[in-house]
């Protein structure tokens, strides 16, 4: 971070975006760690830290009478525990802007911390209303973003609201910048072999992806209930396994694509099946082009994974979105722990990874190895969104 905060307040976009208990208990607090070392180094550096940040979608699940559920949804549900982990007494706002913020915001000493209510509690926020922006960078004397996992919203509190700071008065927290440089590295500056390993349930939430990256892989290796189709458009039988049948044409161009580019695609030789969709259900393994009537394939077999994870261990650059089968089962998690434990390897022998992705996060947290990758990343969209090339609005506003 380079400005000189030295008596300065800085309003910084944070993703405080974490699960609670119906007793509102944080039961994950990475998001909030994440953020931890970019608010000290503002309130260390003599400035004051105006946090906002959104908490869950209060729009969308509002009271039978209509309005905003804000007992549920309010941010003051975090304070005591952001206290705990900075050791400073967070002050609460339970406004985003008006008099009570403005006033709490001119009040706030160098080294002291103010964290405002959810953004999404102002039906301006999600317009990237102007007004609301404008209020909000009053706040302050600098903006920092440093809220990834929302850098592909065109919201006021993450993009409109840059556009009040001069371009020396902006820029990105630790946490934004490591995401942003650690993805470039993939996508532009990447050591051979390069491996991309796609998983999840369908091919139509990755098209854009799998597209993107056959133009710069060396080897693309498929997992998860989208591998179905691929197996289906190339005639094998995949019993009653997930299949989005108006994507088989797709598939074959993808394959087809692949082939002409020189890269090796692999999809998986073997699958574990069940005869339903139930962490009870009985399973076997099976020839992925051969799977009964009445089966489905909920995880890759033994020798997908061994093939997979040699080719995991002779990478140099790995990229990891979507899990190899339903893991949040035991009985079908096989598949996925073989990728996370070779994709660990792989770093510890020099590979550089990036796991990106809501599911594949939480499985290398699960299976605690999220410290042996070399970036896990924090923005599930907005990561995706980045890799298939798109300009997210939140990185554009800061960067100009």
């Amino acid at each position: 971070m380079k400005i000189n905060y030295q008596g300065k307040k800085a309003i910084v976009r944070v993703d405080f975006n974490v699960p609670l208990d119906s007793n509102y208990n944080i039961t994950d607090d990475t998001r909030i760690r994440g953020a931890l070392p970019t608010i000290r180094h503002i309130i260390d550096h003599g400035g004051s830290a105006i946090l906002m940040s959104h908490l869950g979608r209060p729009e969308k699940k509002l009271l039978p009478d209509g309005s905003i559920d804000k007992e549920k949804f309010t941010l003051r549900h975090l304070v005591g525990h952001l206290s705990s982990l900075l050791g400073v007494e967070v002050k609460f706002c339970d406004e985003l802007v008006g008099e009570k913020a403005t006033k709490m915001a001119r009040a706030l000493q160098p080294g002291e911390v103010l964290l405002l209510e959810n953004t999404r509690f102002e039906p301006g926020e999600s317009k990237g209303n102007e007004a609301l922006a404008k209020q909000l960078a009053e706040l302050a004397d600098v903006y920092v973003n440093d809220a990834f996992g929302t850098a592909h919203r065109a919201h006021a509190s993450t993009t409109t609201i840059a556009q009040f700071f001069d371009q020396g008065a902006k820029e990105f927290g630790f946490l934004m910048d490591a995401e942003v440089s650690n993805a470039e590295k993939v996508m532009s500056n990447p050591q051979r072999p390069l491996t991309a390993i796609i998983g999840g349930a369908k091919v139509s939430d990755k098209i854009l992806l799998l597209e993107r990256l056959i133009d710069f892989v060396d080897n693309l290796l498929i997992g998860g209930g989208m591998a179905y189709t691929f197996l289906k458009a190339q005639g094998g039988q995949v019993g009653n396994s997930l299949v989005e049948e108006d994507k088989l044409g797709l598939a074959l161009k993808l394959l087809e694509k692949a082939k002409n580019k020189g890269v090796t695609l692999l999809l998986p030789e073997d699958s574990i099946i069940a005869d339903k969709f139930d962490a009870a259900a009985q399973s076997a393994s099976a020839n992925s082009l051969a799977i009964p009537d009445g089966w489905m394939g909920l995880d890759i077999g033994e020798k997908a994974r061994k093939a997979y994870a040699d080719v995991i261990r002779r990478s140099r650059t790995l990229l990891w979105n979507g899990p190899m089968g339903v893991f949040e089962m035991e009985k079908f998690a096989n598949g996925t722990k073989a990728i996370a434990e070779a994709t660990a390897e792989a770093t510890k022998n020099g590979a550089f990874s990036l796991v990106g992705g809501g599911d594949s996060v939480a499985a290398v947290n699960q299976m605690g190895l999220a410290g042996e990758i070399s970036h896990v990343s924090t923005g599930g969209g907005a990561m995706l969104e980045f890799l298939e090339g798109k300009e997210l609005p939140g990185i554009k506003a800061v960067k100009g």
